[in-house]
């Protein structure tokens, strides 16, 4: 766990939100690891592979074997089936106001995906948006500088489409190969 006061879009971080050492045994044992993992840029995320639009991805990045980094094309399919942008965020999102502010619109997981808001570590090298964002990068680049990735917010149904910078420190949800 590395947490410099700037990101790199070549060089792989992880950081657990909250967390300002580079111990990994201490950042694991914090809430937020335990409840919301690890935030990744996008270069860690990858893991050494390349940007993919396929669909399914065959980027296995960070995930365990039998998993794989979904594709921008992945999580379009995901949103379009669950009805769209501005509906799919509530279908995805963990219920009640245990980890999402008390606005949680419309959550009701009923999915099974249970979408956290872990926040993010922002271009200032700053941990920001706890329990009212989660972001997750996909496997697709959008150019050198920038890549897709999706967010939500407690406070709408909707699921924005974002290019992002590489450099950010944002979620990854894995999916079963």
């Amino acid at each position: 766990v590395v947490r410099p006061s700037t990101g790199s879009n070549t060089t792989a971080y992880y950081y657990v939100y909250g967390y300002d050492g580079t111990n990994v045994t201490d950042a694991k044992a914090t809430a937020n690891y335990a409840t919301y993992g690890v935030l990744y840029n996008w270069t860690a995320v990858m893991n050494g592979a390349a940007s993919t639009t396929a669909n399914p991805s065959t980027i296995q990045g960070v995930c365990p074997t039998g998993w794989h980094l979904p594709s921008n094309a992945e999580w379009t399919e995901l949103i379009d089936y669950l009805g769209g942008q501005s509906v799919a965020c509530g279908k995805l999102k963990e219920t009640g106001t245990t980890h999402w502010e008390s606005s949680n619109a419309e959550a009701t997981n009923e999915t099974g995906f249970t979408a956290l808001p872990g926040g993010n570590r922002n271009v200032d090298g700053l941990f920001d948006d706890i329990g009212s964002y989660g972001y997750w990068w996909s496997a697709t680049e959008f150019d050198v500088s920038f890549a897709w990735s999706r967010d939500m917010y407690s406070y709408t149904s909707y699921v924005h489409i974002l290019n992002s910078k590489k450099d950010l420190g944002f979620s990854v949800r894995c999916v079963r190969d």
